[in-house]
C-alpha cells in the first residue's frame, strides 16, 4: 500500500507533467511555494523564485489545461481514498455553503457590466452588504479526510440562485463514494428551498439544512410557533413540500451575548438531540473557509482575466489538499497549518525551498562578510545515497 506522502508526491508530479514547457512547470512550482508560505497574503510580487510578471502570464495567458489539472487531482483523490478509506459504513458528509471573497478595488474586468448582451455576466457583485466574488462551495468530509471538491460562481440577481448552483454541485459528487454508506448533505438556511431538498431526496441522500423561523407549515403555523408547543424530533410538513421533515431547534449564542433561536430540518427521521448535533457539523466548512482564506490566500487573487482568477482558486484548493495529506501522514495530535505547510514545502517542493535558501544566502552575504565570514557553495563529490544521507 502506498503511503499518503507517496500519493501527494504523485499528484504533484502529475500536475507538473501537464505543463507544456519547463518554464510553466517552474511557474507552477513557484505558485505552490508561494501558497505554502501559509501567511495569508501570497502576492506574486513576494515570490523569491519567479517574477510577478511570469506568474501573471502563467495564470492569465498560457494555454495549459485547467480541466486536466482538476481531472488529475480528482483521480489521485480517488486513488488515495481507495487505499486509506475509513470503515465502509462511515457516512459521507457533503457540506455546501456560500462564501464571499471580498474585494475593495475596482476590478473593472470582473465587475463592470458590458454593452454586449452576449458577454458573460460580471463576477464581482454585492450580496448581503458585501462586495466581492461569491462562491457556492461543495466540501466533502469522510472520516478524517477533508476534500474541497467543487465550486460555482454566483453571477448576481436574475441569474442562477445559490440554491440552484448547489443542486448542480450535487451532481458532481462521485458515485464511487456514495455506494457503501449513507450520504448526509449539510447546508445553511439559504439552501432550505424546495428545489434543493427535492434534489437531495431524489438521490436517496439525507438532507440536514437550516430553515428560517418564519417558514410556513401546511397547517398555517410557522416554525417559530413549534417552540414550546411541540417537541424536538417531531415530523412536520412545510408549505410547498409534499413529504415529511424532521424538525429540531437550538439556541445560538452570539459574540455579544445575545441568543437566537435556530431551526434545523432533515429529510431523515433523526431524534431531536442528534439532529442538532448533526447540524452543527456544518460548521466544519466555516473552518475550511477561514483556513483557505487566511492561510492560503484564496481571496488574494488580482488577475486580469476570469481565467486567471479561476486558476488561482483551483490551485489554492489543491494546495489545501496537499497540506492536509501531509498532516495526515505525520499523524500529529493537533493540526497546525503553518507547521503542516512547512512540511509540505520541504517534502513536495524541495527545489523551491532550495532556491529560496540560495536567495536568502545571497541577500545576507554582506552580513556574513561584516562578521568576517564568507559563504561558499560547492558541489559534493559523487557519493552513494546512503553516504549522502549521513552528511
Amino acid at each position: 500500500m502506498e503511503t499518503i506522502v507517496v500519493h501527494a508526491q504523485g499528484l504533484v508530479y502529475s500536475l507538473l507533467c501537464l505543463m507544456p514547457s519547463p518554464y510553466q512547470r517552474a511557474s507552477l512550482n513557484a505558485l505552490f511555494g508561494l501558497f505554502l508560505e501559509a501567511l495569508g497574503h501570497p502576492l506574486p510580487q513576494h515570490t523569491q523564485v519567479k517574477s510577478a510578471s511570469s506568474l501573471s502570464r502563467f495564470l492569465n495567458h498560457y494555454t495549459w489545461s485547467t480541466r486536466s489539472v482538476i481531472r488529475a487531482t480528482r483521480q489521485h483523490i480517488f486513488k488515495q481514498l481507495k487505499q486509506h478509506r475509513p470503515r465502509r459504513d462511515m457516512p459521507l458528509r457533503v457540506l455546501i455553503d456560500l462564501t464571499t471573497l471580498e474585494k475593495c478595488g475596482k476590478f473593472l474586468h470582473l465587475s463592470s457590466p458590458t454593452e454586449n448582451p452576449d458577454a458573460p455576466d460580471p463576477w464581482v457583485r454585492m450580496l448581503n452588504g458585501k462586495r466581492g466574488l461569491h462562491l457556492v462551495v461543495l466540501y466533502l468530509n469522510l472520516g478524517d479526510w477533508r476534500i474541497p471538491w467543487s465550486f460555482r460562481v454566483w453571477r448576481g440577481k436574475g441569474q442562477t440562485s445559490p440554491a440552484q448552483l448547489a443542486c448542480k454541485l450535487l451532481a458532481t459528487v462521485p458515485s464511487a463514494l456514495t455506494l457503501d454508506a449513507p450520504v448526509i448533505v449539510l447546508a445553511d438556511t439559504e439552501f432550505g428551498t424546495v428545489e434543493f431538498l427535492q434534489a437531495v431526496r431524489q438521490r436517496g441522500w439525507r438532507a440536514v439544512v437550516g430553515m428560517r423561523c418564519n417558514r410556513k407549515l401546511q397547517d398555517g403555523r410557522s416554525l417559530k410557533q413549534l417552540y414550546r408547543h411541540s417537541r424536538r424530533g417531531a415530523q412536520i410538513k412545510v408549505e410547498g413540500i409534499d413529504f415529511a421533515l424532521t424538525v429540531s431547534w437550538f439556541w445560538l449564542k452570539h459574540a455579544n451575548g445575545k441568543r437566537e433561536l435556530r431551526f434545523v430540518v432533515s429529510t431523515h427521521a433523526y431524534s431531536g438531540v442528534y439532529l442538532v448535533r448533526l447540524g452543527r457539523k456544518r460548521w466544519a466548512i466555516e473552518a475550511f473557509f477561514k483556513t483557505i482564506k487566511h492561510r492560503f490566500g484564496l481571496h488574494r487573487f488580482g488577475q486580469s482575466t476570469k481565467l486567471g482568477v479561476y486558476r488561482w482558486l483551483v490551485l489554492v484548493c489543491i494546495t489545501y489538499l496537499l497540506v492536509h495529506w501531509i498532516h495526515q501522514s505525520q499523524q500529529l495530535p493537533q493540526l497546525d497549518w503553518k507547521v503542516a505547510s512547512d512540511s509540505a514545502l520541504t517534502i513536495l517542493f524541495t527545489s523551491v525551498l532550495w532556491f529560496q535558501s540560495l536567495r536568502y544566502l545571497k541577500q545576507t552575504a554582506q552580513i556574513a562578510a561584516h562578521h568576517h565570514f564568507e559563504v561558499i557553495l560547492k558541489s559534493l563529490p559523487n557519493l552513494s545515497y546512503q553516504e549522502w544521507c549521513k552528511i
